[in-house]
């Protein structure tokens, strides 16, 4: 039996399994990073923040004093939701909630490690757009994340905008 025959089919055959492989685990670690989470409610921020154009602190209105931005009270949402589009599943379902006092309990997209520090405050009164870490909100139907929210890609911004590259700063 002639080895070299085997040899170089048998490589080519190795390379492109491998490779079919690599591209099959980068498809699945793909479409798990960017699929939104099944929310209670669909909330389209395609409408809110994209056709009314509201700002995020309208409804994320701790991002600029705390470190959570968090989910709004149903209460703002019941402010103009009692008499706009109250005829819709998804608000008869808010105001449900609202009036038998039973909390919503929204799944989060975007989490960081336990180890990391983050507050949202320094990066709003910076004058950071919400849109640089989350993405164009105003074109979700569905919140998804979009950015890698890793170290690498945080220290890269860092280092575009001057900010503190002290490693304090997000480890605590």
């Amino acid at each position: 039996m002639n080895w070299k025959k085997l040899l170089l089919p048998g490589g080519i055959f190795g390379f492109f399994a491998s490779f079919l492989l690599a591209v099959t685990a980068f498809g699945l670690w793909w479409d798990r990073y960017g699929r939104p989470p099944e929310q209670p409610i669909a909330f389209p921020h395609s409408i809110h923040a994209g056709k009314l154009s509201m700002s995020c602190l309208f409804c994320h209105d701790t991002a600029d004093k705390s470190p959570l931005a968090g989910a709004p009270p149903l209460e703002r949402c019941a402010g103009c939701h009692r008499s706009i589009a109250a005829d819709r599943p998804g608000v008869k379902k808010l105001l449900s909630h609202l009036e038998e006092k039973r909390p919503l309990h929204w799944v989060r997209v975007h989490e960081l490690p336990d180890f990391v520090y983050f507050s949202h405050r320094p990066h709003v009164l910076a004058g950071l757009d919400c849109a640089a870490c989350h993405g164009d909100l105003s074109a979700m139907e569905r919140v998804r994340q979009v950015r890698p929210l890793s170290m690498g890609w945080c220290v890269s911004c860092h280092r575009a905008n001057d900010a503190s590259m002290d490693c304090a700063t997000c480890h605590k």
